[in-house]
């Protein structure tokens, strides 16, 4: 690949202009839509995956590449599958946030409430929220199906990768399936929620990106299980600091209000914690958090369990477990090196 350093920001600029030529291409196959329909696709779909997001799924698969021992002639396949990754992230956002009614994402009103709000504004017919989630369920549909248009140029290996990716995206359904389940029937413990932290974001986020690009450079067998070996911990410590920061990080970085997941009753591994510990009254409160009052006192809860701390534990020694899986593998140097400082960038956010 071009990049010969672990700059984030370069290889950033090089998904960015391959998905913003991805989605002028796909745009222009949807001009049957008339001019409303494609410029309401393009502000609340093709804006949001062109506008937002780390890109840190790219750079898993890029450094997956890497780690093969992948060659360079293969970067047109690489940024192909990065692109997939960032397409698939983006449409399941879209779901998640019609699932969970979330009200912002990114710093921006969620796509199925925005466009509720058109149809409000313009006196349509029918029900306002009702339009407002199909049409976002449509267009997470569709960043799927473009995310399937990107990865067609995977290059000679591609149904090695379409393997994985078929995979990936099983993954994150059935992840999503038991974070909506669990939530509905009002239980599950630590061992639930980490099995949902693994499924609906660890895979998806580090090691299926990290084994597309193994595909890619047609790597050896037994380095996927090493892959494996630092992705699982490092994706569990990923959802676990993202369930930090649903609790007590800053909207103006995270994009979203804190304290959703709360009023959401999400099981959470955090929330697991606090419950062990908590009184029955605090385990009342957990389940019955309804306004900002009770988003303080839940966060206050959480603190004095030793929740927070305990969390914060478990991300440092799964993200330590993660680099310690690397050593003595014959991945090369840089890209060791690379996905060390992926793994402070993936637990160490603030957004």
């Amino acid at each position: 690949m071009v990049m010969a350093t672990r700059d984030a920001a370069g290889l950033r600029e090089l998904v960015d202009q391959r998905l913003g030529e991805l989605l002028e291409q796909e745009m222009d196959r949807l001009s049957f839509l008339g001019r409303d329909g494609q410029d309401t696709l393009r502000r609340h779909l093709a804006d949001f995956v062109r506008d937002g997001g780390k890109r840190l799924r790219p750079r898993f698969v890029y450094w997956g590449h890497r780690a093969a021992g992948g060659s360079p002639d293969d970067q047109d396949a690489v940024l192909a599958a990065g692109c997939a990754v960032e397409l698939l992230h983006a449409g399941a956002m879209i779901l998640d946030d019609v699932m969970d009614e979330a009200g912002t994402r990114r710093g921006r009103e969620t796509a199925h409430l925005a466009l509720a709000g058109r149809h409000r504004r313009l006196g349509w017919w029918g029900d306002p929220g009702r339009f407002g989630e199909s049409m976002a369920t449509l267009f997470g549909i569709l960043a799927f199906t473009w995310a399937d248009a990107a990865l067609l140029g995977a290059g000679p290996r591609l149904a090695e990768a379409l393997e994985v990716f078929t995979r990936l995206r099983v993954e994150i359904i059935g992840g999503q399936y038991l974070d909506v389940a669990y939530a509905a029937r009002g239980a599950g413990g630590a061992e639930e929620a980490t099995r949902v932290a693994t499924y609906k974001s660890g895979k998806y986020t580090v090691e299926r990106p990290l084994h597309l690009g193994h595909a890619i450079a047609g790597g050896d067998p037994g380095l996927r299980a090493v892959l494996s070996a630092y992705a699982l911990p490092l994706g569990e410590a990923f959802q676990l600091r993202d369930d930090v920061l649903g609790v007590f990080g800053d909207p103006a970085l995270t994009g979203k209000p804190a304290g959703a997941d709360l009023r959401q009753g999400k099981r959470t591994y955090l929330t697991a914690k606090a419950r062990q510990h908590a009184d029955a009254y605090g385990a009342a409160l957990l389940d019955n958090v309804r306004d900002e009052a009770d988003v303080a006192a839940a966060r206050e809860l959480i603190v004095a369990t030793g929740a927070l701390d305990a969390v914060e534990r478990r991300i440092s020694l799964l993200a330590a477990s993660a680099v310690d899986a690397l050593d003595g593998t014959g991945i090369p140097p840089d890209a060791r090196a690379a996905l060390a400082d992926l793994a402070d960038a993936a637990t160490g956010r603030t957004a």
